[in-house]
């Protein structure tokens, strides 16, 4: 039996420790990278879904990359799953751009403790109003989850800010979260390749 085009199915699951991905393409719809578990750098990478198309409770920095939702009705970039406020995973997007079709969030509270920082990202208009999504609006996961940005702009950039609970980062708490270290990357990626 054929598959069915635009709907839902992993592209793609990463659940190892150290894995470098670069230059490579990542097609899907909803769910189309699962960034399940372990630490990750994605470097100019294409990845392209419409719901949640980034998700799981990876370690993981996606840097260069573009992210292209084919969204009709409805759709969301990143939902992590990270459920403790110990536990030291997260998604730290980097000098990436945001494109394609809308309307989106950039981020949704899989876990009670997500977290989802963009910094030095371009934003295209297809932003949703409010920018974030705390997934179960009976769990006050707005109040534990956090959701930064940090010098991004475009026309969507705006919404990206507005919720009250999205943080506006300053160079001191983005900096963990633009730096290589924060998937100990000093360790196993090489300069040349950050």
């Amino acid at each position: 039996m054929p598959g069915m085009e635009g709907w839902q199915a992993a592209a793609f699951r990463i659940s190892g420790d150290k894995a470098y991905f670069f230059g490579c393409g990542f097609y899907g719809a909803q769910d189309t990278l699962c960034d399940d578990a372990g630490r990750h750098y994605f470097k100019e990478c294409y990845i392209q879904g419409s719901i949640d198309f980034i998700f799981g409770n990876g370690r993981s920095m996606y840097k260069g990359c573009e992210l292209h939702s084919i969204a009709t009705r409805f759709g969301s970039i990143a939902a992590h799953a990270r459920n403790s406020p110990d536990d030291k995973t997260g998604f730290a997007f980097v000098d990436c751009r945001v494109t394609g079709t809308g309307p989106l969030y950039v981020g949704r509270a899989m876990g009670q403790y997500s977290r989802i920082v963009y910094s030095y990202t371009y934003f295209d208009s297809i932003v949703a109003r409010g920018g974030w999504d705390d997934w179960d609006h009976t769990s006050n996961k707005n109040k534990t989850a956090f959701f930064g940005v940090y010098k991004s702009w475009g026309p969507g950039a705006n919404a990206v800010r507005g919720v009250s609970w999205a943080r506006e980062l300053d160079y001191e708490t983005a900096h963990p979260f633009i730096a290589k270290s924060f998937v100990n990357g000093r360790h196993w990626i090489a300069p040349s390749d950050a």
